[in-house]
């Protein structure tokens, strides 16, 4: 863990970019010098990117049939990606889904029993999200019980099956290659479709239930892919503060205006609108409702997006950063990071000035990644 003086850099505080440098000792900012200086000059200082949903992880993880032997190493690979792209928290989103595979309860046990054992070994804060589909009911009883033992704090709630075509008795899309996946036949998947569509009736309750019992936990609570008002009022009643990526306006109004958070994609920014033709996180921002965005598939997208709405003029560089950093660290209740000031965990990412690439990441003062120049200035 370094103990240091940076000087030179501009580094961005809570009131914006100064030159006044930053001092970090024991993993903390602190007010006075900590110890040896470093010029950073030709450098940007921001605060560590708190991912609050990404699911880029998979293919570390579940890469081509038989490669991965031991789940350890892979989120070795994984800790890598995200400190090369400035992520000091991540929150790793995981299904636990009727789809089988990489959704199944089994691959779900593994990557969060992993996650468990392993995280407190690394340098980046390792988390994982809980995204569940609302329709196995099956699994309803022994859920909160399964979050404790994965030491989960974080639940999102999502409804993929193809309620329309399974009440019209038409084929769902993908089913044979779904089937295949979860190693079932196409014919016993689709009866498993129907059977969870015909207890349709009790999933609300079910739900009701569920979202007391995880609330009393402390567990925070999202849904996912909200289109109506009706539909996140509903959530919202539950304890379900969070919308994540919300497909409308018209639901991400309605988070807003119930108080909710509302988490939106950095590939949306980046590609300029949703590749699902989706509202725009873009027009969301600009309405101002949208307090976090996730990195979703794709980490390097995180930082880019926050860059590009600073370079656009559409929020200035602590606005546009916030959405990485201060905001999704208040989704997930961190209230020890996020920004740079005086009492806050020292997690930072530092970028090249002119070309805005990554140099290093430091999460509570220890080096999780450092490439070029740079590494020169801290060996000195």
């Amino acid at each position: 863990m370094l103990n240091l003086d940076v000087t030179g850099a501009e580094i961005l505080g809570p009131q914006g970019i100064h030159r006044d440098g930053l001092s970090f000792a024991d993993g903390v900012i602190v007010d006075g010098p900590a110890g040896r200086s470093v010029d950073l000059s030709g450098y940007l200082v921001l605060p560590g990117i708190v991912d609050v949903h990404g699911d880029g992880f998979e293919r570390h993880l579940a890469p081509r049939r038989g490669a991965m032997k031991q789940m350890s190493e892979g989120l070795v690979a994984v800790e890598a990606e995200l400190a090369a792209n400035g992520i000091t928290t991540a929150t790793l989103a995981q299904f636990v889904s009727w789809e089988g595979g990489v959704r199944s309860l089994e691959f779900a046990e593994q990557v969060f029993s992993h996650l468990r054992d392993v995280a407190p070994s690394m340098v980046t804060d390792l988390r994982g999200q809980l995204r569940f589909e609302t329709y196995q009911l099956d699994l309803f009883e022994d859920l909160p019980d399964r979050m404790a033992e994965w030491g989960l704090r974080y639940i999102v709630f999502n409804d993929h099956l193809p309620h329309e075509r399974l009440q019209k008795g038409v084929q769902p899309r993908r089913l044979v290659s779904q089937a295949l996946k979860a190693r079932r036949s196409p014919e016993k998947h689709l009866a498993m479709m129907h059977a969870m569509e015909a207890r349709s009736e009790e999933v609300p309750a079910a739900l009701d239930h569920l979202c007391k019992q995880l609330a009393a936990q402390g567990i925070s609570m999202g849904s996912h892919d909200d289109t109506t008002a009706e539909g996140r009022a509903i959530w919202a009643a539950r304890g379900v503060t969070v919308a994540e990526f919300p497909e409308t306006l018209e639901a991400a109004e309605a988070a807003a205006s119930q108080g909710g958070i509302v988490v939106m994609g950095s590939p949306n920014v980046v590609r300029g609108g949703s590749h699902n033709l989706n509202v725009s996180a873009v027009d969301l921002i600009a309405m101002g409702y949208c307090d976090a965005l996730a990195s979703d598939y794709h980490y390097p997208s995180a930082r880019r997006a926050a860059l590009m709405l600073w370079q656009n003029g559409m929020r200035d560089l602590a606005g546009a950063w916030g959405l990485v950093s201060a905001g999704p660290a208040a989704v997930l209740g961190l209230t020890d990071r996020g920004v740079l000031e005086a009492g806050k965990r020292a997690d930072m990412v530092i970028l090249e000035r002119d070309s805005l690439r990554v140099a290093a990441t430091l999460v509570q003062g220890r080096v999780s990644y450092m490439c070029g120049d740079i590494a020169a200035r801290f060996l000195a």
